[in-house]
């Protein structure tokens, strides 16, 4: 509760999305031409006003990089034009033509390479990889029913291709069609039984139907089978909200991630490898982080930065793998190029004042921080990691209207309901600290920070008004009996309680054990800080500090 969260957290905080892979039989529609004898029909016919034409002139590159302009130039100086390749038989040519339309997709040139991938589906209407990418084209400019279209173009093809079944699933779950999706994702589950990212498709369109028991099956199953995978707590918690489970509902909304889980996608990681590209290297690399292979997702990332050294997100990037691998201080290097080069860049600042927040440097962090918020205003993430930063260097004044920035956007999220009361006790407001934490223990049964917090308040409050050592007593007992290590915080907590209560040998006894802990675990420092307690407890008198300055939760 103290704001300094493990670093393997960070990943989740600094990337702006992330996919899991989710390795599967997948069809063969990256087969030879040929390999079915469909008629192509209406789906990839040529505009009315003539046939489609693939790059017979050169595209313009402007903002591409240099080197992916270099790299098109090349592949568009060798491609043969229409009138050379009319004689050549009809699969050489879509092959020729399909390729050229692959090359522009991959440096992101959409419309120039949707009249290639026209072209070539005409020529080989056998061939499922036409329509497929076809399909992408209208899923990325919002044509969800144009995408269907070819979607299903390519199931007639390939029927058992588990890639284009979820992606027409998820399409048809973007059109609010949520019967049309469970067949989808049914029919996928037939094929491959095992399949993770056809159960969660199934369990997006179980929710969008309001199947809620159903999603949640699906997802609880997902999660026990792949605990790490981020991208069900979302749908799951909205699964429980309408099952009227708040209380799961809020434990899976605190830890939605940017993610979604699909399934392997030969023919796209194949055309993201036709050029050598900044974005090739940096889709690479944030499959390598998704693997937690974190040297190689830092190797592809400097590869990307090479071809595009100017990009803020790239470098971000970069940045994350380091963290990942435990190398903050390159990290920390990383992140403060970005602010030199890109200063309105507020990620950068942000993951600045996190690696200096871990180091408990909190002071230096709030800077950052607040630097951040000044190019993203509101942000509660941001406003969150401040608050924590400003209580913990001494400003708990200042960190009240941070806590409630987060809390206004979400007054479920934890850590700043506990933060804002643990301000309130820093400011020696022990009456509305004590409400507040009263009220979050009521609301948060399981969660353990606040009755333990209360029952700190009611044996050592210098209010007398809210001192309550039985019913701190049956709290601490309580605690006693949901852990299943000993603490010594909470240990520190009884033997205040029987202080309170008048028990001072016991107390002393108690105190005695912890610091004997604290001496085992090296820890002096704690064990120093013991000692005060035990003295006043040898001395017949309680404790009146909840928590000394230097160790507020």
């Amino acid at each position: 509760m103290s704001g300094s969260r493990p670093v393997a957290l960070l990943a989740s905080l600094l990337l702006a999305a992330a996919c899991a892979s989710d390795p599967e039989p997948v069809a063969d529609v990256a087969s030879a031409p040929g390999a079915a004898s469909a008629s192509f029909g209406d789906a990839v016919t040529a505009p009315a006003s003539g046939p489609a034409q693939c790059a017979e002139t050169l595209p313009d590159l402007t903002g591409l990089g240099e080197s992916v302009q270099q790299q098109i130039r090349q592949h568009h100086a060798a491609f043969p034009r229409a009138a050379a390749r009319a004689a050549a038989p009809a699969q050489a040519q879509g092959i020729a033509v399909g390729s050229m339309g692959m090359i522009l997709m991959a440096a992101f040139l959409t419309e120039e390479a949707e009249p290639c991938f026209l072209e070539a589906a005409s020529l080989i209407p056998d061939e499922p990889r036409w329509p497929y990418f076809l399909a992408h084209l209208q899923r990325d400019r919002g044509d969800l029913a144009g995408a269907a279209r070819y979607f299903e173009k390519v199931l007639e093809l390939a029927p058992a291709d588990l890639t284009t079944l979820y992606w027409l699933g998820d399409v048809h779950l973007e059109e609010g069609r949520a019967d049309e999706a469970i067949q989808l994702f049914e029919r996928s589950l037939v094929i491959a039984p095992g399949s993770l990212s056809a159960r969660y498709g199934l369990a997006r369109a179980s929710l969008l139907a309001e199947d809620f028991q159903r999603a949640v099956d699906l997802l609880e199953e997902i999660h026990e089978r792949s605990p790490d995978i981020g991208a069900i707590h979302y749908p799951l918690g909205m699964a429980y909200r309408g099952l009227g489970n708040d209380t799961k509902a809020e434990e899976h909304l605190m830890r939605r991630e940017n993610a979604e889980l699909r399934p392997e996608d030969p023919l796209m990681a194949e055309l993201d490898a036709m050029l050598n590209s900044a974005g090739t290297f940096a889709s690479s690399g944030e499959a390598a982080l998704e693997r937690e292979e974190w040297e190689a997702a830092e190797a592809k990332f400097r590869q990307a930065l090479e071809l595009n050294p100017t990009d803020p997100s790239l470098r971000h990037r970069l940045g994350t793998a380091l963290v990942m691998q435990g190398d903050l201080e390159a990290a920390l290097a990383e992140f403060e190029a970005i602010t030199r080069d890109a200063p309105d860049y507020h990620a950068a600042h942000y993951s600045i004042g996190v690696l200096l927040q871990g180091a408990g440097r909190y002071g230096d962090a709030v800077e950052r921080f607040e630097t951040a918020l000044r190019y993203r205003p509101g942000d509660p993430e941001v406003s969150l990691r401040l608050a924590v930063s400003l209580r913990q260097s001494g400003n708990p004044a200042g960190a009240l209207d941070h806590y409630q920035t987060v809390l206004d956007v979400d007054p479920n999220v934890i850590e700043a309901r506990f933060g804002y009361a643990m301000a309130l006790v820093q400011l020696g407001r022990w009456r509305e600290a004590f409400n507040r934490l009263e009220t979050a223990a009521a609301a948060f049964p399981e969660e353990i920070a606040f009755p333990h917090a209360l029952a700190r308040l009611m044996v050592a409050s210098p209010d007398d008004g809210i001192r309550d050592g039985q019913r701190a007593l049956d709290l601490v007992e309580q605690l006693t009996e949901r852990q299943t290590t000993p603490t010594i915080d909470l240990g520190e907590t009884m033997a205040m309680t029987l202080a309170e209560l008048g028990e001072f040998a016991q107390a002393a006894s108690i105190q005695r054990e912890l610091i004997g802990a604290a001496e085992a675990a090296q820890l002096p420092s704690l064990a120093d800080r013991l000692r005060v307690n035990l003295e006043l407890y040898e001395r017949n008198r309680p404790c009146r500090t909840p928590w000394p300055p230097d160790a507020m939760p």
